[in-house]
């Protein structure tokens, strides 16, 4: 049997993408040894018990110190304090990365605590479910997913490699962009489709004239999914929103022009306006699907019964990263 890629794998948070990554790890030989770290006692003893590591330390600093790649699977504003926490343990030659949905703020916060000679590629595998936990990751996750790499100026490229090719691995696609890019792009795709979904599932449960038992009994297909994705980690989202607060706000004014004309139009009885917007929204969902992003079947693809969900971030998440 061939070495694998990597020696041993420190996951700094063993939730829903740390614990798919886990799966991936194993499924495809990825790593000899899988180690990790979490807060809660009861998530570490729940990841053993799975099989998901091999050691789980209640001190990230003590997960990372035997790793050739640590990544940190926890949410954005975590991460600063994580790396200034682990970087005295950090080997020269290891690669440290994250799963985080902002790359600009990751690169600010960790950068600083990166020690010489450790390579520090960021990345954000666009992938996940509304669940979350040690127990609701799955190898089959990241398959035909994209992943997001954004190494800042000067990244040694060998580890840039060798970090796209262990997402290969795991099934993504990988794509290599700016931090900047990146948020810009996932504001658009993921970020305020969240906050929408938020927004949406509020405002129905607020409404005098609509019971909380009618919300739920009436659930149309649209407000079901909007449901879905607002069922997402809260101190994840939080962490987005506030850290990608400057592309969010700019996508979110765009997107607040765009509706004010879909108001006007429904005001002014102009079909022809509707018609033509709807049907270019339309093409945007067909090449969604045709880039193998999701399915045509009921649900949005969704399976029902036993199968895991397998959406993408900027369909319906999850997340988190």
């Amino acid at each position: 049997m061939s070495r694998p890629p990597f020696d041993t794998v420190a996951l700094i948070g063993i939730g829903l993408i740390g614990s798919s990554i886990s799966h991936g790890i194993r499924r495809s030989g990825l790593a000899r040894r899988i180690v990790g770290h979490a807060q809660s006692d009861a998530t570490r003893q729940t990841a053993l018990e799975l099989g998901l590591v091999e050691s789980a330390f209640d001190s990230a600093a003590d997960a990372v110190a035997q790793a050739d790649l640590v990544i940190l699977c926890v949410p954005v504003g975590a991460c600063g304090t994580i790396a200034a926490g682990i970087a005295s343990r950090l080997r020269a030659g290891t690669i440290l990365t994250d799963v985080g949905s902002v790359k600009g703020a990751i690169v600010r916060d960790v950068a600083p605590h990166v020690p010489p000679g450790v390579h520090f590629v960021p990345g954000h595998p666009i992938a996940g479910t509304e669940h979350s936990g040690p127990r609701s990751g799955f190898a089959e996750l990241f398959d035909g997913r994209w992943c997001v790499l954004t190494p800042p100026a000067g990244a040694d490229e060998n580890a840039v490699d060798r970090l796209k090719a262990f997402w290969q691995g795991l099934g993504s696609h990988v794509e290599v962009m700016t931090p900047d890019h990146h948020d810009m792009v996932l504001a658009i795709t993921s970020h305020v489709p969240h906050l929408i979904a938020y927004n949406i599932v509020n405002t129905a449960a607020h409404l005098e004239r609509v019971t909380a038992s009618e919300v739920i009994k009436f659930s149309a297909g649209g407000f079901r999914d909007f449901t879905r994705i607002a069922a997402s980690d809260p101190t994840m989202w939080r962490d987005v929103f506030l850290n990608n607060k400057a592309a969010v706000i700019e996508m979110l004014g765009r997107f607040t022009e765009d509706l004010t004309a879909l108001q006007r139009a429904i005001r002014f009885d102009d079909g022809e306006s509707l018609f033509r917007l709807f049907g270019e929204a339309r093409q945007i969902r067909r090449g969604i699907i045709q880039a193998g992003q999701d399915t045509d079947a009921a649900d949005f693809g969704r399976p029902h019964g036993a199968a895991q969900p397998q959406t993408s971030l900027s369909a319906a998440t999850k997340s988190r990263t």
